[in-house]
């Protein structure tokens, strides 16, 4: 068959709609795959300090309550809301490592685990959070024991969890689709 083929021809130096071609030398190189959100850019640091933030005070929320121990669901939401807090602010330290050497972290093994971290990290919160509300729905409308409970703060660690899980999930999708689109 044939079929014509495209070609590209080479071009020495690029055209700049200014008259001197060396003024934007030091000007920094934006990228097109870097999405504000992913690893490495400010979009992602402000991700990962809000997911820190929430996972922890879902989990100082919870923890401050003298009765969590006594049902699964909330040891469930602490454990996962203390793993989602070291996972984000370990991610955290490390974008802003990449924003201040200005580094990209855009290597196919470093998205690949951070993916996979987000993957784990936000299924697992948003199960907590969903076990924890359903357990606080009971308490609350259905036994009708919330003078005898901390109802407040486990509605408001559910609540935190849940806005952890929501922040959560853009990083694990933008990062999913980077690592997709390879």
């Amino acid at each position: 068959m044939n079929v014509s083929h495209a070609s590209v021809h080479p071009v020495e130096e690029a055209p700049t709609t200014e008259g001197g071609g060396d003024q934007n030398v030091n000007a920094p190189r934006v990228r097109m795959k870097d999405v504000q959100g992913m690893p490495g850019t400010a979009g992602g640091l402000s991700l990962r300090v809000s997911q820190f933030v929430f996972a922890a005070a879902a989990l100082s929320i919870m923890a401050s309550t003298s009765d969590f121990p006594s049902v699964t669901a909330f040891c469930y939401l602490v454990a996962a809301a203390g793993l989602q807090a070291l996972w984000s602010f370990s991610l955290a330290i490390t974008d802003v490592y990449a924003l201040l050497v200005r580094r990209s972290l855009q290597n196919y093994r470093i998205v690949s685990l951070f993916t996979v971290g987000d993957g784990v990290t936000s299924t697992l919160t948003f199960a907590a959070a969903c076990a924890s509300a359903g357990i606080t729905v009971l308490i609350d409308n259905d036994l009708g024991s919330c003078s005898q409970n901390h109802c407040v703060q486990f509605e408001t660690a559910t609540g935190m969890a849940f806005l952890c899980w929501f922040t959560t999930l853009p990083s694990f999708l933008l990062n999913f689709w980077s690592l997709a689109s390879r």
